[in-house]
């Protein structure tokens, strides 16, 4: 991934004001360090800040067409890149290796219907100058892995600005709101168009279909084979927990499987990084001893990954919160909480040489997985749930692992938000995903990957290769990773804003922050620090706050050991 900035139909002098544009795009270079790309055409700037991850010696951005009348900016890694470049029609001589070039010829044959060709992760802007007006398209993945927001100045309503973070934005733009995950925008209407209609989309639709457990583990098998394309060292975010050691386990053998076969020109995915790179690091970050780590230790050697552990003391980790809302630009409590470890471990892992990792995202959206779910009233308002949660991961976990990981030019990408994976796992009947005292929340998905579950459908050959993981593992009790990581991670996060904030201070909360007020003195502290970076009002717009469902009866502190079925609950 990288960093983008533009300035559509600039208002003044496109010339003059590209020094200023190339300043507000170092405000994102922490997104890619590799090197940065200015083009200006008539009163249009687009820049571009890489990280090199595929197409390292000649991927440089922005990318343009022939005789330069077309310019493309991309945030993001488009794995069908293979399979899309066989389908163009006109015979095109590649300038890059870059996986995201092919956004450029498509565009010039099928227009805005590149967008929902895409199998990936992106934010990018394509301006097409070879008309008298030229147009600006801008387009956002499905479900805003990639992080994307668009800014305008009142008194000058035609210009359009555009930042892979907030922070290019703020001092420039009145108006700025988050770019709407699977929509693009064209300048030719003035309007974003949804472009990504899956079948599950309408929450009130209540899928009818059983569990195929075979296909639900080969739908997910697929979705961490494919995000294995690279050119440069990766590894694996593993916490020890189900979700990130199901992808470490997938993506092991995986990776196994193809430097084991013969390389072949006509795979439909690029598996480069498989090839150059065999032996798969895990990474795992908590204080000394925490649930964690102990879990992600037993895993790695179970798995002989060549484990890298890092510990950060709670000093440490309050040190880092004011930096950690700076790179997040949210003041939500949930969030804040699980980036700062995940901050902190990234920067461990650039500094060890390493540029991408997968990680475990998504899966307790999909699946139903955090504790307040068992406390759903009926089957169709889980699911309603679940397919919430997913609409809106773009605010929380996905804004999380993106920003996190990318300030310090590290790539984070997540399998289980793989649309195809989705359109299976989404499409399920709630009753099978269910959770009780009797029954683990995200149960379907261990069992789709249990040897010892008889409906889970194993080849012969997939049975040879024995466990996905140790069994305790595999139904390990769901943890959230700000508790996983040590659970006096949030104690001292709630010890530290009680001592900052006063009892007085938090009953005129209203007053101070009229809009969106905070209700403890731990997000009364947060929204401080954030107003320190991001003063102005347009940036309250885009920041949502995550909280269990507390009309099902559940606590409304986010943290998973507030939920009365967690094992070690306060």
């Amino acid at each position: 991934m990288c960093g983008i900035f533009g300035v559509y139909n600039y208002y003044g002098d496109a010339g003059e004001f590209r020094q200023r544009a190339l300043d507000l795009s170092k405000r994102i270079r922490h997104r890619g360090p590799d090197w940065s790309g200015c083009v200006v055409s008539g009163n249009n700037i687009m820049c571009h800040e890489r990280l090199a991850i595929v197409g390292i010696d000649t991927g440089a951005q922005p990318l343009t067409n022939e005789d330069e009348t077309i310019v493309l900016t991309v945030n993001g890694e488009i794995y069908n890149h293979k399979q899309l470049e066989k389908q163009l029609k006109t015979p095109t001589q590649f300038k890059t290796h870059s996986d995201c070039e092919v956004i450029l010829h498509m565009y010039q044959e099928i227009g805005t219907d590149v967008c929902a060709k895409l199998d990936g992760m992106f934010s990018w802007a394509l301006l097409d100058t070879r008309t008298a007006e030229s147009r600006l398209v801008i387009a956002r993945d499905p479900i805003g892995i990639t992080t994307l927001y668009v800014g305008r100045v009142s008194a000058h309503p035609e210009t359009v600005f555009f930042s892979s973070e907030l922070k290019s934005l703020n001092d420039e733009c009145d108006i700025i709101e988050e770019f709407p995950p699977g929509h693009f925008f064209d300048s030719k209407t003035g309007e974003f168009e949804r472009y990504f209609k899956p079948t599950w989309w309408d929450a009130e639709r209540v899928p009818t279909a059983a569990v195929d457990y075979r296909q639900l583990r080969e739908s997910l098998t697929a979705a961490v084979r494919k995000r294995l394309m690279a050119e440069v060292p990766y590894g694996v975010l593993l916490s020890g927990g189900l979700d990130s050691s199901l992808i470490s386990s997938i993506a092991v053998r995986e990776a196994a499987r193809i430097s084991a076969a013969a390389q072949s020109d006509t795979e439909d995915i690029d598996t480069r990084g498989a090839r150059y790179f065999p032996r798969m690091h895990s990474f795992s970050v908590g204080l000394p001893n925490a649930p964690d780590l102990i879990a992600a230790r037993k895993v790695a050697k179970f798995l002989k990954t060549a484990h890298h552990e890092y510990t950060y003391t709670v000093q440490e980790g309050l040190d880092a919160i004011a930096d950690v809302i700076y790179h997040l630009e949210t003041y939500d409590v949930t969030t804040v909480r699980a980036s700062t470890p995940m901050y902190l471990m990234s920067r461990k892992i650039k500094s060890a040489g390493v540029k991408m990792v997968l990680s475990g995202e998504g899966s307790d959206e999909v699946f139903g997985g955090y504790l307040y779910f068992h406390y759903a009233p009926s089957a169709p308002e889980f699911h309603t749930e679940t397919v919430n949660r997913v609409k809106n991961l773009h605010t929380s976990d996905c804004l999380r692992a993106n920003k996190s990981t990318m300030a310090w030019g590290l790539e984070a990408r997540v399998p289980f938000l793989d649309k195809e994976f989705l359109e299976v796992a989404m499409n399920v009947r709630p009753e099978d995903k269910l959770c009780s005292k009797d029954i683990m929340e995200k149960a379907i998905i261990r069992r789709a990957f249990d040897v010892e579950f008889p409906d889970a459908g194993f080849t012969p050959e997939e049975l040879a290769q024995g466990p996905y993981l140790p069994r305790d593992v595999l139904w390990r009790q769901k943890e959230q990773f700000s508790d996983g990581v040590g659970y006096s991670w949030i104690d001292s996060l709630k010890a530290q804003a009680d001592a900052r904030v006063s009892d007085a201070a938090l009953a005129a909360a209203s007053e101070r922050f009229p809009v969106d007020t905070p209700e403890t003195k731990e997000a009364y502290l947060y929204r401080e620090i954030f107003e320190q970076h991001f003063p102005q009002p347009a940036c309250l717009q885009s920041v949502v706050r995550w909280v269990p469902r507390t009309d099902w009866g559940c606590s409304a502190d986010p943290s998973g050991r507030a939920q009365k079925i967690h094992d070690k609950a306060y």
